[in-house]
């Protein structure tokens, strides 16, 4: 009988820790407002538990389809929400000059310039996922899909 390999350490209890560790030493004493910077790790987050969860999601759905029907909602909950998170770094003011940037800079593939390339690119790089996992209408809704129990 072949032994089996051991699983790969789990390091998801970490980043949430370390999450819940910035929000306690940053939050209550820092600024007012969330910072580009901020906005730009979180998405960085939220993309990352994307694609996790589709990974969950594509596995699971064909062994036990009321499990993958949770996975895929949630999945596309985040989606949503690193689309917000995306709009609201785009909303957000610039450090220095305190100048909003033009949302349309992002759409045309007009960059701000390093770093704020890099929360557009990842975002572009996403969505191309979620445009072979999802459907419009699904990302639009307010129900995310057949969920069977």
């Amino acid at each position: 009988m072949p032994a089996t390999p051991a699983a790969a350490p789990d390091f998801v209890p970490y980043a949430t820790a370390a999450v819940d560790f910035h929000r306690a030493l940053n939050l209550p004493t820092g600024p007012l407002v969330a910072s580009r910077s901020e906005l730009d790790f979180l998405h960085e987050h939220l993309v990352s538990l994307h694609a996790l969860l589709d990974a969950h999601a594509e596995r699971t759905a064909p062994l036990l389809p009321a499990e993958g029907d949770h996975l895929r909602a949630a999945r596309t909950r985040l989606w949503q929400a690193a689309d917000y998170l995306h709009a609201a770094y785009h909303s957000a003011p610039h450090a220095g000059s305190g100048e909003v940037p033009d949302a349309e800079a992002c759409r045309t593939r007009l960059p701000e310039g390093a770093p704020e390339l890099g929360v557009c690119r990842r975002h572009q790089q996403a969505a191309h996922l979620v445009r072979r996992r999802t459907t419009a209408a699904n990302l639009h809704s307010p129900f995310t899909g057949l969920v069977r129990h």
